[in-house]
């Protein structure tokens, strides 16, 4: 029996590809193993979203391969580099891993994975031949509710990845390159296993895709731009989907995930709110609000729509925490252009907030451009806007002490609330005494910038004292 062992990079989206290769690994067979080491294949599921993402994944490559010319007895181990890197560079990397790698797989190769390892182990590789590539040009799989899966997250979450592909022109993103063009899902297939997932005890459905608003649109006879509101009559759009979603029998969460500022409406923002279901909580990334830098970046927004539609989600969706993302040192970006940043964060009061470095991507439009900024330039201006958000998030936090939240334990001690997305927000510390993987009712006790401290709801600190004390 072949013994595979997967090394996962990147984002959300990446992990479910991930995990689509190992549920095909395991319907071939094939035994999966999380130590590299004692694998007869390794395969390396890489990122290439900017520049240290890559770094991050070529860093793997090469501790893989050096690891087993360590082993004797792994120097027949094969070694596979499949993801986003290998969909955007295999020709490049196939002269330069040359030794190190012996096949690139792209994006629409993780259902064919099994029979790719089983190739390799049939023909033997003559020496200094370039690694086997079975990259395809262009991005077009994406998965069907039965596509064979084995999770790598918790039982208690996982991720829907609802379409694929984007079709926005942002001049700092590669992801359309690598991608390819936006693809939705059926409803009908995101509900069915969305279903499956509830009745294994999933209680949080983290949505996923390049673009989540955009969910649907791609079968409109017309793509709507950000001027036309979005009319689900017209066919899918992503209020269908989570009114069908929220219509599911059983206790947990939807959470909205990369959504475009460019396709919401007011009849999604309707939805949200009439959907007890659907966290209240949106991941929003807006880049910048300067005119300027929004017209450099192509993001296909305004100043003045987005401060209009962040004031139109709040007003419409009461105790809604926003989440967003900025991008500081874009060629180009001027003092001014940060100040106004600045203000704008320091005006909004974002409950969750992340900023980039601007990263010169190769066959971006944004790399090409004049005016690129020096590293130091991008550290100062990261410096300040996340020095800025920390004080805002101080008080943020501070205004949950004494309220009663819902939360969901991760792991012995440690909860998240609905503002609190896997792995990228803040945590509520809680008694190591409550069940992981399930809801509880906690009652805030403290604050530490980011993070919460709570006790059961209708339990005082001191009584919790003495209850433990007498333990």
């Amino acid at each position: 029996m072949i013994t595979v062992s997967l090394i996962s990079l990147g984002c959300a989206k990446n992990l479910v590809d991930s995990e689509i290769m190992i549920g095909h690994l395991h319907q071939a067979g094939m035994r999966v193993v999380p130590e590299a080491e004692k694998a007869d294949v390794v395969i390396v599921n890489t990122c290439s979203f900017i520049d240290s993402s890559k770094e991050e994944s070529i860093g793997h490559i090469l501790e893989v391969h050096q690891n087993r010319g360590m082993k004797k007895r792994r120097k027949e181990q094969k070694l596979i580099v499949a993801g986003c890197m290998s969909q955007r560079f295999s020709k490049d990397l196939s002269s330069s891993l040359n030794d190190e790698v012996d096949a690139f797989i792209g994006l629409d190769q993780v259902t064919k994975v099994a029979p790719i390892i089983a190739g390799l182990y049939a023909k033997e590789r003559a020496a200094h031949a370039a690694p086997e590539s079975f990259v395809t040009p262009r991005s077009t799989f994406i998965p069907d509710y039965d596509t064979p899966r084995f999770r790598l997250t918790p039982k208690h979450f996982a991720y829907v990845k609802i379409a694929e592909g984007c079709n926005h022109p942002c001049t700092f993103c590669i992801i359309p390159q690598i991608r390819g063009r936006h693809r939705s899902r059926t409803v009908e297939s995101v509900v069915a296993e969305a279903r499956q997932l509830v009745k294994e005890g999933v209680r949080e459905l983290n949505l996923i895709s390049q673009d989540t608003t955009f969910f649907g649109m791609d079968t409109w006879d017309e793509r709507p731009n950000s001027r036309t509101p979005v009319d689900s009559s017209r066919g899918t759009a992503l209020t269908t989907l989570l009114r069908q979603l929220n219509a599911i029998e059983g206790d947990f969460w939807i959470r909205l995930l990369y959504t475009h500022p460019a396709h919401w409406s007011d009849e999604l923002i309707q939805t949200i709110a009439e959907c007890p279901k659907v966290a209240r909580y949106i991941d929003i990334p807006l880049q910048h609000i300067s005119d300027h830098m929004l017209g450099l970046m192509q993001r296909e927004t305004s100043s003045a729509y987005i401060r209009d539609l962040i004031k139109r989600i709040r007003t419409g969706i009461p105790g809604i925490a926003v989440r967003t993302t900025f991008i500081v040192g874009f060629p180009g970006e001027t003092e001014a252009d940060v100040d106004e940043l600045c203000a704008f964060i320091r005006e909004t009061k974002f409950e969750r907030l992340g900023v980039f470095r601007y990263s010169q991507e190769e066959g971006t439009r944004a790399a090409k451009m004049e005016a690129q900024l020096p590293k130091n330039v991008k550290e100062a201006r990261w410096h300040r806007t996340m020095a800025l958000q920390k004080e805002i998030a101080a008080h943020v936090s501070q205004n949950y002490v004494g309220r009663t939240l819902k939360v969901l334990v991760e792991e012995p001690g440690v909860a998240r609330g609905e503002a609190d997305a896997p792995d990228i927000d803040g945590r509520v510390y809680v008694p190591r005494e409550l069940p992981v993987g399930d809801f509880a009712e906690v009652r805030i006790t403290g604050a530490q910038d980011y993070d919460l401290l709570a006790l059961p709801a209708g339990v005082q600190p001191a009584e919790w004292k003495v209850a433990k004390q007498a333990q």
